[in-house]
């Protein structure tokens, strides 16, 4: 049972630990390297080196330049609708700065300031985006340097418009495409939302992408960069990545809600179910009569009038009786707590009683009762099913094929609100060339990745504590699984006898034979058995019968038995004072 309890911990610890490891290093499954401690400084930090496209885009932005950043990016001026004037105002602080621990030396980005503002920004695209037959492509970076609790880190494309004002830009300023991680308390999501012209009236209305399959809340408290990639294609899919890793994928037409497309035919308001319309599928038998022998009157239950008191019963004595070594308190006031009566305790003469008190006929099912009658239940020969509306065409139905061709963009922005600070946005991309893409995230964000997992390495301890910062129960697996086994080695291996031991003990408290002595004496029993015959009755074996020279080689046998017991004993006796001593061998039974 120890063994078991041994194996148990430890395949616990195993199981829990493994588990926990993978839970510290999901975001690390491409890297086969063994984690070692190692000191910040030891890892030489890179020097930052722009990077450099092949191929015009319609938006790179690394934010290597100050100066050039003051001329690309407007912060908004604007105030909120329908909003308390104190907290209208978008007033939210940004800075380009390196973060903390950044992992290229040089290396600015764009930060996110103050905790609880509205905050704005944009820049207008080198040239507007139009959907016209390549993919569109937008990747950018971000970081929650110091975790997140309720806040979004996602980019609005912005629909072209000469009359677009930056300074102006808001939460109701129109947008063609919205995507990028958002969270508040459990709530993990990944948006990517367009907004789709309806053809006939021209309204936009917002059309959202289903869940991503992937889990993503790693994402938001590792605090390392993650790059955030969408593609949406001319064949009308899409694709969100993050890290280079697919997390979701679908089709423009049939993964949003709501739908694309209205449905071709809609329930007729104006039709109304008809009065007489029968919607009841099980009705009573209305030819069904209630027998005239149907007494309702009778009670369920009747006294059984055959019943007879137990003998025994005590009819004069109650259940319950005053406590007899009950006592007044001292300080109880009648005139305040009115008369003083002892608590009732069980009666003790009822205990070995049948019962005591009056005694009353029990009740017993009544053989007449048939309760209240009611018709049985048919199938509704007039059943006409559910009733629903009938259908006609939709006036709003429209047909679009090809809800890739979205309203151009003319700018890319951010419009947020933030429970935290220092959230860092890093190397915004808009482009239709895949190969451009992945040669800026080769020359952006695996090299920052790849430095940052590096300068990552630590101890088991640190990654410990990382872990359970955020999620204290850990301290409650990792206490069981760690004490636990070791408990119970200890409770093996120093509190328990090793089986010889055990064996020794046993036969110098018992005088019992050793194991090869108990099978020896077993197998000369068995060949006892074998020369052995029933006796008459099938009770005792029959004497055998021998012959002189038998009887006298058993003697020689006897004799030759006893002096090796004698000399055994001698050298017992000689052997008292050794700490350990041999088990004396039991005698052998003599043959008949």
């Amino acid at each position: 049972m120890k063994i078991q309890f041994l194996l148990f911990g430890i395949l616990a610890l195993i199981s829990v630990s493994r588990y926990h490891c993978e839970s510290l290093d999901e975001d690390d499954e491409d890297n086969d390297d063994v984690t070692i401690e190692q000191e910040d400084d030891d890892i030489e930090k890179i020097p930052y080196k722009p990077p450099t496209l092949k191929e015009d885009a319609y938006l790179a932005e690394p934010f290597s330049d100050k100066d050039d950043f003051k001329t690309r990016w407007t912060v908004s001026q604007a105030k909120k609708d329908d909003t308390d004037e104190v907290i209208a105002k978008y007033d939210g602080k940004w800075s380009l700065e390196e973060p903390k621990d950044n992992a290229m030396e040089g290396d600015l980005a764009l930060l996110l300031k103050t905790k609880a503002k509205h905050h704005a920004i944009s820049s207008k695209l080198t040239r507007p985006y139009k959907f016209s037959g390549k993919p569109f492509i937008i990747q950018y970076e971000v970081k929650f340097q110091n975790g997140i609790d309720c806040g979004g880190a996602y980019v609005k494309l912005l629909s072209d418009d000469r009359k677009l004002d930056l300074r102006k830009f808001h939460d109701k300023t129109p947008y063609t495409v919205m995507f990028g991680p958002d969270k508040c308390g459990m709530d993990h999501k990944l948006h990517f939302i367009f907004r789709h012209k309806n053809p006939i009236t021209g309204e936009f209305e917002e059309k959202h992408a289903k869940k991503p399959s992937a889990n993503i809340d790693k994402h938001f408290s590792d605090k390392k960069t993650h790059m955030y990639t969408l593609v949406v294609n001319p064949d009308n899919t899409f694709e969100m990545m993050v890290d280079n890793s697919l997390v979701n994928e679908g089709s423009l037409m049939d993964d949003f809600s709501p739908p694309v497309n209205p449905p071709k035919e809609i329930d007729d308001p104006n039709d109304k179910k008809p009065s007489d319309w029968d919607e009841r599928e099980k009705i009573q038998d209305p030819s069904a009569k209630k027998p005239e022998d149907w007494d309702e009157s009778e009670p369920e239950k009747i006294v059984d009038e055959d019943a007879v008191m137990p003998s025994g019963w005590l009819e004069e004595e109650s259940e319950l009786v005053p406590d007899p070594a009950a006592e007044k308190p001292d300080d109880w006031d009648d005139d305040m707590d009115g008369d003083w009566e002892a608590a009732l305790i069980n009666n003790p003469k009822c205990e070995n009683a049948p019962g005591c008190g009056k005694w009353e006929k029990p009740s017993v099912k009544n053989p007449k009762y048939k309760g209240k009658w009611s018709a049985p239940i048919i199938d509704n020969p007039d059943y006409q099913g559910v009733w629903k509306p009938r259908k006609i065409d939709n006036p709003a139905y429209f047909e679009d094929l090809e809800p890739y061709k979205m309203t151009p963009i003319g700018a890319v922005g951010l419009e947020l609100w933030s429970m935290n600070d220092d959230i860092v946005f890093d190397n915004f991309l808009i482009t239709d060339d895949k190969s451009v893409a992945e040669q800026w995230a080769a020359e952006t964000w695996e090299i920052k990745s790849a430095q940052e997992k590096a300068k990552s390495g630590r101890s088991v301890v640190d990654a410990v504590l990382d872990a359970t910062k955020d999620r204290p129960w850990i301290w409650a697996v990792i206490l069981i699984v760690v004490v636990l086994p070791i408990v119970l080695i200890i409770a093996y291996c120093c509190m328990s006898k090793s089986e010889p031991e055990k064996i020794q003990s046993h036969k110098k408290k018992t005088d019992e034979a050793t194991p090869d002595e108990a099978e020896e004496k077993a197998e000369g029993d068995e060949g006892e058995e074998e020369e052995e015959e029933v006796g008459p009755g099938g009770d005792n074996p029959p004497l055998t019968r021998k012959s002189k020279a038998d009887l006298e080689a058993d003697e020689t046998n006897d004799a030759d038995e006893e002096d090796e017991e004698e000399t055994e004993e001698a050298a017992d006796t000689s052997k008292k004072d050794s700490p350990r001593r041999s088990s004396p061998r039991k005698r052998k039974p003599r043959k008949d």
